[in-house]
């Protein structure tokens, strides 16, 4: 009897190569962890190979996985080349993002979105949460990653980011003078954040730079210009957290989350995969459990 591979556990198994994590591949799948193990295993006994080492806190490739890997990014190309000539209309798929959420997830997430939604015509913007929940509520994106703010419900959470005051190690700030800040322009919740805390704990400040994005704020805090009230997640590794050394008040923490509306399956699906690459890169960890 020949031998044959299965799409689904193919594609089960790019999940977890690509997330690092069994959990974060039975999110995308909307499926179990046990499931997807079971896929794996079968995979495994088919090809007569191991192809990911399991360990309470990581999930890697063996040579042998590493070795199949392409060849199953191969297979799952040719099958959605198959299958794109029954269905050559793509849909739109708008997702908002808010500007201090969109940190290292948005280069893995855009990628596992290319590599399984070939279908789908991706729109993504960046913006300040107040604005991509707006859009969102008047019908014109299908999605949003937004920091929760207010009294906002619902959604599914992302992750919980801690903020601080992240600066230059060069940075001088001496005693006395206002402490320079390089923030987002309103509405910018997490500048609001910040500038009530600085006015709580009677400490005084002076904008010093205003960005366009969160990309030109860091700019500016590693260029030595100011101190960016800024998640640890998205805080890059030139800069340091000043808060405890200067006695800055503390900024707390929010959390991210997941807004949607789509009951398309192929929307619901892509989406999936947006959640699970999230926290998979918010997490910060290799993998998890087996």
């Amino acid at each position: 009897m020949i031998a044959t591979l299965d799409i689904a556990t193919v594609h089960a198994f790019l999940l977890v190569a690509d997330l690092q994590s069994f959990t974060r591949a039975a999110e995308a799948l909307g499926t179990t962890q046990a499931a997807v193990s079971l896929k794996l295993q079968r995979l495994e006994a088919l090809l007569g190979k191991r192809l990911v080492e399991r360990s309470p806190r990581a999930v890697r490739l063996t040579a042998d996985g590493a070795s199949f890997l392409e060849r199953a990014r191969a297979l799952m190309q040719a099958h959605d080349h198959a299958l794109s000539a029954e269905a050559p209309v793509t849909q739109p798929l708008s997702l908002g993002i808010s500007d201090h959420a969109a940190g290292p997830e948005l280069v893995p997430l855009l990628e596992r979105l290319n590599a399984m939604a070939s279908n789908l015509t991706l729109a993504v913007t960046i913006g300040f949460s107040r604005e991509m929940q707006d859009a969102y509520d008047a019908g014109e994106l299908d999605a949003v990653i937004v920091r929760q703010e207010g009294s906002r419900r619902g959604g599914e959470k992302l992750t919980e980011d801690e903020f601080g005051w992240f600066a230059s190690r060069r940075l001088a700030l001496p005693k006395g003078e206002p402490l320079p800040l390089a923030t987002l322009a309103p509405p910018c919740g997490v500048r609001a954040i910040a500038v009530r805390a600085l006015d709580k704990a009677g400490i005084a400040w002076r904008e010093r730079f205003v960005g366009g994005g969160v990309t030109a704020v860091v700019a500016a805090a590693l260029a030595g210009l100011a101190v960016a009230p800024l998640a640890r997640r998205i805080a890059p590794a030139g800069l340091v957290d000043v808060g405890p050394a200067h006695k800055l008040p503390r900024l707390g923490s929010s959390k991210v989350m997941l807004h949607s509306k789509v009951s398309d399956p192929a929307k619901l699906a892509a989406l999936r995969t947006v959640a699970a690459t999230f926290r998979s890169a918010a997490d910060g960890r290799i993998g998890d459990r087996n």
